[in-house]
């Protein structure tokens, strides 16, 4: 039967959309299936590589259901508090624990883990359920140490949602967010619209936790961040109105750490002037 050029049309159209609609929905399962090689970029480093560290950063391991947690750790002799802090996607604790000396001069210890497949940390991540956990983990392991010093609870990009929920449940005296977005969900929305929301195994909803955080909380944003825009910090600040929001100008999303504004700003933040054991501390470092 000879078919109309109408009926032609008609199915090269329907052909069309067919192929569209497989090359979519391949897509949102290759999304749905590999949102961790998406959201995750670890640099593994050897089991033996030894970290070129000052004699008070200390290597611990804490050990959760199928994997072991490496930890570098800032011990002061007499701290008046600790910095848990929970970095970006990308990297290991090696290019991350950068900042020894500038809590030293604080007088704040620093506690600082890699993510399940991130440097010497065995495993893999899994889920967000998983991430959380091994989170409280460490912080389970080190925080008794610091009962009744100064609790502040560090996230900077990927880490400041997973910084967001734990504040929300241990209520330190400190969250600081850098470069934080408001939820996955709305910065893959930014990223990837055609993507629906509930295909994000990752949600992190920063704004859901941070509405529950009752403590000071310190906002960074660079101003000149391509990666996670600074209305991510507009909108968290909009959630909790009494947040501190500091921009950054002509910080990037990866160098915001270099800027004085940024140190300066934190550095108040976390208890300066010295106290007296900080200046004894920082003026004759072991």
């Amino acid at each position: 039967m000879k078919l109309s050029p109408a009926q032609i049309g008609l199915r090269i159209v329907l052909g069309a959309i067919g192929l569209a609609a497989i090359l979519y929905g391949g897509t949102l399962a290759y999304v749905w299936s590999g949102q961790e090689r998406l959201l995750f970029h670890p640099t593994t480093l050897p089991a033996d590589y030894h970290f070129d560290r000052d004699r008070d950063v200390h290597e611990r391991w804490v050990d959760v259901p199928g994997a072991r947690l490496d930890v570098l750790h800032l011990e002061l002799p007499h701290p008046d508090g600790v910095v848990f802090f929970l970095h970006g996607n990308s990297d290991n604790l090696e290019t991350w624990f950068v900042s020894a000396e500038f809590y030293r001069a604080l007088n704040l210890d620093l506690v600082m883990f890699d993510y399940r497949g991130f440097g010497k940390s065995t495993g893999w991540i899994e889920s967000q359920a998983q991430l959380f956990a091994d989170m409280r983990a460490v912080w389970a392991a080190f925080a008794p140490q610091y009962e009744g010093k100064r609790h502040i609870v560090y996230g900077r990009s990927l880490g400041s949602g997973l910084a967001a929920q734990l504040a929300a449940e241990v209520q330190p005296e400190l969250t600081v967010l850098v470069s934080p977005y408001e939820s996955m969900i709305a910065l893959a929305h930014e990223k990837y619209p055609a993507v629906p929301a509930a295909l994000l195994r990752y949600p992190l909803r920063s704004d859901l936790a941070l509405a529950r955080v009752k403590g000071p909380v310190l906002l960074f944003h660079g101003l000149s961040d391509t990666v996670i825009s600074p209305d991510h910090s507009r909108r968290l600040q909009r959630i909790k109105p009494d947040a501190t929001l500091v921009f950054v100008p002509n910080a990037g999303h990866g160098d915001i750490h270099k800027f004085a504004v940024y140190l300066d700003a934190l550095r108040v933040a976390c208890g300066a002037p010295l106290s007296a054991a900080g200046a004894a501390n920082h003026a004759a470092p072991p």
